[in-house]
């Protein structure tokens, strides 16, 4: 059985430690940082199997626009008991102990092209996005982001309101398609683009690949034009004023699905 909760002793954060190099393969957080954060309003939680921690979800507080939120920072599974709604589950408990610390938003990033972190995000918490960071991170050299611009999408997850609450789905029928996939001879995914249009209809759909890192360790090329083509839509739909709400996979690929964001249920925050 998975066991979810706080954590907040140092022997902890060393557990913490130990799990982040073995996820990423890089040296890990020190531990007087993240002591030091849950201390002064930021959250660790942890899943564990019986006395072996197997995922972690990390967070300290941020502050922008006179407004505090949760910067959640770090989410790591162990390799082993990923696909198993763990980070969902630390994701909820994350939830609702910022709840009880007085947050009511929680702010993370992710890349875009990941999509298993997309469809976590966006379809089973109703995260949304509005917001698109380029190379947020610099050059980054683990296993998974190695040889790319670390592009990012920035999460919030409005962590009172009707649209989390509730569940709220957003009106996403028929969205008009920004661009299509094609297969080249050996079977990788291709970005074809659409025919420019304004950007006026109710939801639009960004087609993305569906397993990024094979398409990475296949062709850096061909992995770099998925970059830089959708970081140009997604801005584009930003600036326009809509939010990805959703990613819905298909059998050979997935897509984002973007809304109007002032459609959406995110004021009227209710405890």
């Amino acid at each position: 059985m998975i066991i979810i909760r706080e954590l907040k002793t140092i022997e902890e954060m060393e557990q913490v430690q130990e799990l982040e190099c073995k996820v990423w393969e890089m040296p890990p957080t020190p531990t007087h940082q993240t002591l030091t954060a849950v201390k002064n309003g930021g959250i660790m939680v942890g899943a564990f199997d019986g006395n072996r921690l197997i995922g972690f979800s990390y967070g300290f507080a941020g502050f922008r626009d006179g407004k505090s939120y949760l910067c959640s920072h770090m989410l790591g599974i162990d390799e082993d008991y990923r696909s198993h709604g763990i980070g969902e589950k630390l994701k909820l408990e994350q939830r609702e102990i910022a709840i009880t610390k007085g947050y009511d938003s929680m702010h993370w990033t992710y890349d875009p092209l990941e999509t298993r972190n997309g469809y976590l995000n966006l379809t089973k918490l109703n995260g949304i996005c509005d917001t698109y960071v380029e190379n947020c991170y610099g050059e980054m050299k683990n296993v998974f982001n190695q040889g790319l611009p670390s592009d990012r999408f920035e999460v919030h997850w409005h962590l009172t309101s009707r649209y989390v609450v509730e569940k709220h789905l957003p009106n996403i029928d028929w969205p008009a398609a920004i661009n299509t996939i094609s297969f080249n001879e050996v079977g990788l995914p291709v970005y074809v683009g659409g025919i420019e249009q304004d950007l006026n209809r109710p939801a639009y759909s960004l087609a993305v690949p569906k397993d990024f890192q094979a398409l990475k360790a296949a062709s850096q090329p061909l992995a770099m034009d998925w970059r830089i083509q959708t970081r140009t839509q997604f801005q584009r739909l930003f600036k326009a004023g809509y939010a990805t709400v959703r990613l819905q996979p298909n059998e050979t690929h997935n897509k984002y699905i973007f809304v109007k964001k002032d459609t959406l249920a995110l004021g009227g925050e209710t405890k």
